[in-house]
């Protein structure tokens, strides 16, 4: 079953300024890329990604932005996985 959330404005936001940020880490990036890929679209985060938000979620080292990004894509994830 398809899951048709979608990142909403604020998350967004906080994704463009990240990737607009040259001081950002490869991993806020890559979870920033994610979830402008799935602004307005009916995209799902994929296995990989999935993975890799759910460690960031998980671990004390990342920020609350980073964070933020992760939930995000953990929540539009393929909840059958």
């Amino acid at each position: 079953m398809a899951n048709k959330k979608q990142s909403g404005p604020d998350v967004t936001h906080l994704a463009s300024d990240i990737l607009r940020n040259p001081n950002s880490s490869k991993i806020q990036k890559q979870l920033a890329g994610s979830v402008l890929a799935q602004s307005g679209t009916d995209k799902q985060t994929g296995a990989e990604m999935e993975d890799i938000a759910s460690k960031a979620l998980s671990s004390l080292k990342y920020n609350n932005d980073t964070k933020t990004l992760a939930a995000s894509i953990v929540s539009q994830s393929n909840k059958e996985r």
